[in-house]
């Protein structure tokens, strides 16, 4: 059967959009690879011409969570009571126990009263981000300029008045905030705590100060933290002792905790609202039962195995050292695991990441506009537990030769 053809004239909306990608250096490529069980980072490529061994250097799979064997028993156990699907909507047939009690984990884990799970972080942030809007109506949006795709477009997509402060700006903060009350409005300050590619954290305590004075709500991204960082794995907020002070937490299961979706947590009524009013919630299938079995798998071992964390974070120190020894420039503001090897040309980057995996076997994704500013492009590294000091000296050496 003949595919539908469109009009011509049509056609080359479509065709001017893709060569524009082309000829700015944005067009995106994507690998296709396959995770080995039990041999992480390696995996294999499958390129051009034949499959090939490589090494994963970009994987948000922080702690290799996706592998661990706990993990995938779980997802064993639930997969064969339940099946594959949850089989509904979470009002329509598709909570299951798994989603009940993995909600109390999360909840548990962030110290709040309530969680609510999504199917992505990225689902999560944009339609927690409509509800308070549509829950608050004279609210005020005040977001972090370096804040992430999801929750621009909640913002944008939430119709409501906002405010962009300098990245970690606080006196910008505090005169967006004053504006904002002055006016009248109800002002929530939207920010992360680990900004996922320059590899820096926001000033949360000073941030939650300012929002005290000014009576503000406070929403936090923790998607690139949480697992990663805290006692217990509750991330940044955890480990600097101030998740109580934040209203709302949104988190990932999709990158430490090696599984998929995402998650809100906070004050009971606060979720049991934006639960009853998110359409990105209500209209859409549940994650599958099997999933949930993972993730609270997950989330118990890392509360339980905090060895893995210092791992993670001694790796990531350690690569750092070997690229300044070699003067590979790494983002001045990086004090994370991630690790942005600056390139600064879109050309160049997607070259060079073309060239590390056709001739190294090394896989590291170009990072281009427009999820970063054009001409701040990089090499974003994600070191793991697993990245031995072999990979670590191999990697360097690449990295070398191909940003010659």
């Amino acid at each position: 059967m003949q595919p539908a053809k469109l009009n011509m004239k049509h056609l080359q909306y479509f065709k001017n959009t893709v060569d524009s990608y082309r000829e700015d250096g944005r067009y995106r490529v994507f690998n296709d690879i396959i995770r080995e069980r039990g041999n992480f980072p390696k995996a294999i490529w499958y390129g051009k011409y034949a499959p090939k061994n490589i090494v994963n250097w970009c994987s948000n799979d922080y702690l290799g969570m996706g592998q661990n064997e706990y993990v995938i028993d779980a997802m064993h156990t639930a997969l064969d009571q339940t099946g594959s699907g949850s089989g509904g909507t979470r009002n329509i047939g598709g909570t299951s126990q798994y989603h009940v009690t993995l909600e109390r984990e999360l909840a548990s884990l962030h110290k709040k009263e309530s969680a609510l799970l999504f199917s992505s972080a990225y689902v999560a942030n944009e339609w927690a981000i409509i509800s308070l809007s549509r829950i608050i109506p004279n609210i005020c949006f005040i977001s972090d300029n370096n804040n992430d795709a999801h929750i621009i477009m909640g913002v944008k997509h939430s119709r409501a008045d906002k405010m962009i402060f300098h990245h970690n700006d606080m006196a910008d903060l505090e005169e967006a905030l004053t504006i904002a009350t002055e006016s009248g409005q109800v002002p929530c300050i939207l920010f992360e705590s680990v900004y996922s590619m320059d590899g820096d954290v926001a000033l949360i305590e000073q941030i939650l100060d300012l929002a005290d004075k000014y009576n503000a709500i406070t929403y936090i991204d923790e998607v690139h933290a949480v697992g990663l960082y805290g006692e217990q794995g509750g991330g940044y907020c955890e480990h600097l002792g101030l998740e109580d002070r934040v209203d709302i937490i949104n988190g990932t299961l999709g990158k430490a905790f090696g599984v998929q979706g995402g998650y809100i947590s906070g004050n009971r009524t606060v979720i049991d609202a934006i639960r009853s009013v998110a359409s990105g919630f209500i209209f859409t299938t549940s994650i599958s039962p099997a999933v949930c079995a993972g993730a609270i798998a997950s989330i118990k071992f890392l509360k339980d195995h905090t060895g893995l964390r210092s791992q993670h974070q001694q790796r990531a120190t350690k690569l750092k050292q070997l690229l300044s020894e070699a003067n590979i420039p790494v983002h001045d503001s990086c004090c994370t695991h991630i690790v942005p090897v600056m390139v600064n040309n879109a050309f160049k980057c997607k070259d060079a990441s073309d060239r590390l995996l056709n001739e190294y076997g090394i896989y590291i994704q170009a990072i281009n506009s427009p999820t970063v500013n054009a001409g701040t492009e990089r090499l974003r590294i994600a070191p793991t537990p697993y990245h031995n000091d072999v990979m670590m000296v191999e990697l360097v050496e690449a990295l070398k030769e191909v940003l010659k």
